[in-house]
C-alpha cells in the first residue's frame, strides 16, 4: 500500500499537451519527438497521428497520409476525456488536413495553439503540398498562440527572402498580422552563429545561440515547438517558453548520438537530463 509520503509527492495536476503530427518510423521527429519531449520535460503527452512516414536518417522513403475523419476523431476523443493545456501541430500534408484540424480547435476553443508549419524534412523531402500553403496561413496560422518556422519555411509563408536578421524582424512581424500571437522564426539556416527571432506582437527579443559543429540534427524544429509547448503547459509565459526551450533543445544537439549507417542525420538526444 503506498504511504502518505508517496502521495505526497505527486503532483497536485499534471501538464498536459497534445501534438497533432506525422509519425516517424525512424523515431527522431514527428509524434515520436514530440512525445520523448514532452516526457523528458515532465508533461504529459497524447498524440493525434495525421499521416505515417517511412523515414530513417537518410529519407522519406513513403507517406500515407490517414483519413480526415480519422483525424478528427481522434482529437474528439481525446479533448473529450482528458483535455489539454497546449496543443502542438506538426506534419499537416494537405489542405483538407489543416481544414480538419483548424475546425477542431475552433470547435473545442483550444486557443493556446503552438504551430510548427512543417514543410520539408531533414532529409529535403517535401512534406507539405503546395496547395496547403494558402490554408495554412489563412486557417491555422491565425489561431496559433505562436508559430515556429525555420528561414525556408517563413519565406514560404511571407512570400519573400528570409535570409538575414532584417529579414526575419520583418517576417515575424508580418506572421503576426495574419492573425498569430507571436511568431520565432528560427535562425538555424544563418550564416554564423543562429539566432532566433521572436516578436509577441509588441516587442522583439533577439536569442543567441553558439553553432554546434554536429551531423545529429534530425528533429530539431519538432523538439523545439514541442518544448515549447511543454514549458507553456507547464505555466510559463511564451517569451520564457521560448528561452526555456531553446536551452533545452541546444544540450540535446550537443548531446546528439549517432544513429543509422551515418549516411544522414541522427537525432537530438530528447533525454539527454535522464541519461548519463
Amino acid at each position: 500500500m503506498e504511504d502518505a509520503r508517496t502521495d505526497a509527492l505527486r503532483p497536485s495536476r499534471i501538464p498536459i499537451a497534445l501534438t497533432i503530427a506525422g509519425s516517424d518510423s525512424g523515431g527522431g521527429a514527428g509524434i515520436q519527438a514530440d512525445l520523448k519531449t514532452f516526457a523528458a520535460l515532465g508533461v504529459y503527452g497524447m498524440s493525434v497521428l495525421t499521416a505515417i512516414t517511412a523515414q530513417n536518417t537518410v529519407a522519406v522513403t513513403a507517406v500515407h497520409e490517414l483519413p480526415t475523419d480519422l483525424i478528427a476523431a481522434q482529437i474528439d476523443a481525446v479533448i473529450s476525456d482528458i483535455g489539454t493545456d497546449v496543443v502542438k501541430t506538426g506534419m499537416l500534408g494537405s489542405a483538407e488536413i489543416i481544414r480538419t484540424v483548424a475546425g477542431k480547435i475552433h470547435e473545442h476553443g483550444l486557443d493556446r495553439l503552438v504551430v510548427d508549419p512543417v514543410m520539408v524534412a531533414k532529409s529535403g523531402d517535401w512534406l507539405l503540398r503546395e496547395d496547403a500553403v494558402e490554408a495554412l496561413r489563412r486557417e491555422l496560422i491565425p489561431l496559433a498562440l505562436v508559430v515556429t518556422p525555420n528561414l525556408p519555411e517563413a519565406e514560404v509563408i511571407v512570400g519573400h527572402s528570409v535570409a538575414t536578421l532584417d529579414e526575419m524582424r520583418a517576417a515575424a512581424r508580418e506572421i503576426v498580422a495574419l492573425g498569430a500571437r507571436a511568431a520565432l522564426v528560427k535562425g538555424g539556416h544563418l550564416a554564423g552563429d543562429p539566432i532566433d527571432v521572436l516578436f509577441d506582437g509588441e516587442r522583439v527579443v533577439e536569442l543567441p545561440a553558439r553553432r554546434i559543429q554536429t551531423p545529429n540534427t534530425h528533429g530539431t524544429g519538432c523538439t523545439y515547438a514541442s518544448a515549447i509547448a511543454a514549458y507553456l503547459a507547464r505555466g510559463e509565459s511564451v517569451e520564457a517558453a521560448v528561452a526555456s526551450a531553446k536551452v533545452y533543445l541546444t544540450a540535446a544537439i550537443e548531446r546528439a548520438y549517432p544513429i543509422g549507417h551515418g549516411r544522414g542525420h541522427g537525432p537530438v538526444h530528447h533525454f539527454h537530463r535522464l541519461w548519463t
